[in-house]
């Protein structure tokens, strides 16, 4: 096995390898000239055709200016000037789904608990498996 970390690519650098196989060059020739794998050139042709040049982000968490599109930005800030209430209604929603998430992880783990308790052990000495043999 190896020691060596995957390969990281900027957007820059997967827009200009995009850009040269949608010009008509041989992407093996380009895998060669470039030393990347085809199977990612032809990943990265797919996700620049489906979904242009955003699809191509790097590898990771997005920054946190990139992980909320700056339309939806300007348009919570729209509608907080247009609603004097509405940075209060905002927290307090925002409060109810983090008290809705601590319910929900809390019930989980109950419930496991309790299904992990009602289980019957199926190996060990003893214990009669929990099907029949198929043996007639």
């Amino acid at each position: 096995m190896s020691n060596k970390s995957p390969r990281v690519f900027s957007r820059e650098f997967k827009l200009e390898a995009v850009r040269r196989i949608l010009a008509g060059e041989r992407i093996k020739a380009l895998s060669q000239e470039l030393n990347v794998l085809r199977k990612d050139l032809y990943a990265w042709r797919d996700l620049f055709r489906a979904g242009g040049a955003e699809a191509l982000r790097p590898i990771g968490r997005p920054r946190k200016s990139d992980a909320v599109a700056p339309s939806v930005k300007e348009r919570a800030r729209d509608v907080a000037t247009a609603d004097p209430g509405a940075p209060e209604r905002i927290a307090e929603l925002e409060r109810k789904i983090g008290q809705q998430q601590i319910e929900l992880d809390f019930f989980r783990r109950q419930a496991l608990r309790r299904v992990k308790e009602a289980r019957r052990p199926s190996t060990g000495p003893g214990v009669t498996g929990s099907t029949r043999s198929s043996r007639r």
